[in-house]
């Protein structure tokens, strides 16, 4: 009896021990995540059951909070909801947040650590809770003029303020209408998401920044740049450019566009090569240089780097890890497995603009407390010095080139000098059209603006899509939205 007695109460014991153990791991170890889950309607209650902070673009509010008679007291609202849609996300009962409404969800609700003495200060007066207000560095006017130039083509637009960072545009389409995500018919909204999951061009994904995809010959940038920095290349040194490119070790061979050589006996300048996008030559020319050091550029302009933010989420843009050598030759004109979201781009660009040094891009600009107080504002860093002044100036050259007598000549604007690139990139898919891209900066002399577009599978043209027809013009007309004000 007494062995009976002692193995119940050894159980009971282990019991009790489990029973204390997970209990305390979900009241310590998981409250904050439970708390925080969602799901949990509790926090859906108290989050919604006081007034969400307003993001604002160019002294306007693009989303809001307001009350309504329901359990929950505010919901969700959106100002010029497809214009705004790729920036602001979504704040949902049913789906959660999305985009900024996630990434920034604490200081919209309140709760950041920065906002502490603000939470003290309403618990002594008993003031009612707010979050906080989100401006955002958006210029509305180079917003609206990347949805109008991109109109129903699938694609995005970045633009970046070379000397600060600072993104003045980010558009994504198709784009979508929150409002429909946000209201408190639960049945309604989740209706909506998954039409929206389900619908061509896949509406809820930020192409601006959380997709990356081949970026052609826009890579030839970096690819020069890692050319120019080793000491061993001139813009006037001689390359060789023949009709078709050997890749090395197979037999296979890499065309021009158009089929034909890039200069005089089958050699063209390195400026000359970027002026009209020689494949042939940039590939050697890659494969000369190694992987490794145009693996070290491309890393200098944001490439690899898992944990860039704006604060929302971006997608890291790739260079292949071990390519061999004929990888390397693909790899150096955009193509292979280099990918890269149209931000990274935009990166490349403004980098070049801003005498080689690449500041952190970001998207707000103020955080304001309910009464106006500014809570933080961003001051502007540096990310890398990606090039050296002597080679951002060389490239800038080469890229007033493309646009004055090359292939971007559709970027030009009248009285402007404009440097860019074009990149046409096959995607790698059977009967798939080519990405059309398109980065650059303007004016040369003094950049205002850097920016990177991309119409997907051609967009309107198809497979006769290029980026110089195709993405210059778009670019063209975010750039002079910028300059025209």
């Amino acid at each position: 009896m007494n062995t009976a007695l002692r193995r119940l109460a050894s159980i009971t014991m282990v019991m009790f021990l489990v029973l204390l153990v997970g209990t305390t791991y979900v009241q310590y170890v998981s409250a904050s995540s439970l708390n925080n889950d969602p799901r949990n309607v509790r926090t859906l209650y108290r989050e919604y059951g006081k007034p969400r902070g307003p993001i604002i673009v160019g002294g306007e509010v693009v989303a809001q909070s307001t009350p309504v008679d329901d359990p929950y007291g505010y919901q969700r609202s959106y100002l010029q909801p497809e214009l705004y849609s790729s920036v602001t996300g979504f704040y949902s009962v049913v789906n959660g947040g999305w985009g900024l409404e996630r990434s920034a969800n604490d200081l919209l609700t309140g709760s950041a650590d920065s906002l502490f003495w603000q939470r003290v200060q309403d618990l002594i007066t008993g003031a009612q809770p707010q979050g906080s207000s989100v401006e955002l560095t958006i210029d509305p006017a180079a917003q609206q003029a990347a949805l109008d130039a991109l109109g129903g083509q699938q694609g995005a637009v970045v633009a970046i303020e070379p000397s600060t960072g600072r993104i003045l545009a980010m558009v994504s389409t198709p784009g979508y209408d929150p409002n429909t995500l946000s209201t408190h018919d639960t049945a309604a909204a989740n209706a909506a998401y998954q039409e929206l999951l389900g619908a061509e061009g896949n509406p809820l994904s930020n192409k601006a920044v959380q997709e990356n995809y081949p970026p052609g010959s826009t890579f030839k940038l970096v690819t020069a740049a890692a050319a120019l920095e080793s000491g061993k290349y001139t813009p006037e040194s001689m390359l060789a450019a023949p009709r078709l490119y050997t890749l090395p070790g197979t037999s296979t061979t890499l065309p021009n566009f158009g089929g034909s050589s890039c200069g005089t006996n089958d050699q063209t300048t390195l400026a000359d090569a970027i002026r009209i996008s020689c494949n042939t030559a940039l590939a050697g020319l890659g494969a000369d240089l190694g992987d490794d050091a145009i693996r070290e550029q491309a890393e200098k302009f944001g490439f690899d780097d898992a944990s860039l933010a704006i604060p929302t989420t971006v997608a890291r843009s790739t260079y292949p890890t071990d390519p061999n050598v004929a990888q390397t030759a693909l790899s150096a004109i955009g193509q292979e497995s280099v990918r890269s979201s149209p931000l990274q781009m935009a990166m490349v660009a403004s980098a070049i603009a801003n005498d080689g040094e690449l500041m952190t891009p970001y998207l707000i600009d103020t955080v304001r407390t309910a009464d106006l107080d500014v809570i933080s504002q961003t001051d502007p860093s540096s990310y890398s010095q990606a090039v050296s002044p002597d080679t951002a100036q060389q490239l800038t050259d080469m890229m007033l080139s493309v646009v004055q007598s090359g292939s971007g000549t559709a970027a030009q604007i009248g009285g402007v000098q404009v440097a860019g690139k074009t990149g046409t990139a096959q995607t790698g898919v059977d009967g798939e059209s080519p990405h059309a891209w398109f980065t650059g900066f303007a004016p040369a002399d003094n950049p205002q603006v850097a920016v990177a577009a991309i119409v997907l599978n051609g967009g309107d043209t198809g497979s006769e899509a290029t980026g110089g027809r195709v993405a210059a013009p778009i670019a063209r007309a975010v750039m002079e939205a910028v300059i025209n004000q």
